[in-house]
């Protein structure tokens, strides 16, 4: 008996763990896919296709790079999940009252998958919204940095407001112009912010 209880608690561990495994794998998915979008909207901004410059490690660590891609991230996730919460609570707890806030819909039969397609259509509108506005506002605080300078290995200077930079390029904004410039052309990188 004791040895058919072990066996059971051991089935029921590997389960576990297999099911934190899988969760973890897809969450990890997810937020490699949010990092892309957020990386992906904040460059647009400028006119910049971020996929055209940076490669897969870079994305694979993009949501990691800023604790606010992770904030926002959750924020747009967790949002439409507590409407999807109170939805199903509130059916359950007050049933009459759902029904005439939902005008009776809630009694058809197609009540149901129009009620998971909208919610999925919150979720979606709700990460696009977010990495949107995470995208202005990272513009709007490059827009009011001071500049930079950069000098290239032939003792050019360049000067302008940094938006960000690969393994192999740097983005910078001079004036209303974005620069691509490659590292292999920098011979330095003023620190010191020039008005």
């Amino acid at each position: 008996m004791k040895e058919k209880n072990e066996g059971l608690v051991k089935d029921a561990y590997e389960l576990i763990l297999g099911d934190i495994q899988t969760i973890l794998a897809v969450l990890y998915v997810l937020m490699i896919g949010l990092g892309m979008l957020f990386k992906y909207k904040i460059y647009a901004e400028f006119g910049i296709n971020i996929f055209d410059y940076d490669d897969v490690f870079d994305f694979l660590i993009a949501p990691f790079q800023d604790i606010s891609i992770i904030i926002a991230a959750f924020l747009a996730t967790i949002i439409p999940i507590a409407i999807i919460r109170l939805d199903f609570y509130s059916q359950r707890w007050f049933p009459k009252m759902y029904t005439v806030l939902n005008f009776g819909w809630n009694k058809k039969n197609w009540y149901n998958k129009f009620r998971m397609l909208a919610f999925w259509g919150l979720l979606v509108w709700c990460i696009f919204e977010t990495t949107s506005g995470y995208a202005r506002h990272i513009k709007h605080s490059i827009d009011s940095k001071e500049n930079i300078a950069i000098t290239y290995v032939n003792n050019e200077m360049i000067k302008g407001k940094m938006i960000g930079k690969t393994k192999e390029v740097i983005f910078l904004l001079k004036g209303k112009e974005v620069k691509v410039i490659p590292l292999s052309f920098v011979k330095e990188m003023d620190v010191y912010h020039l008005k």
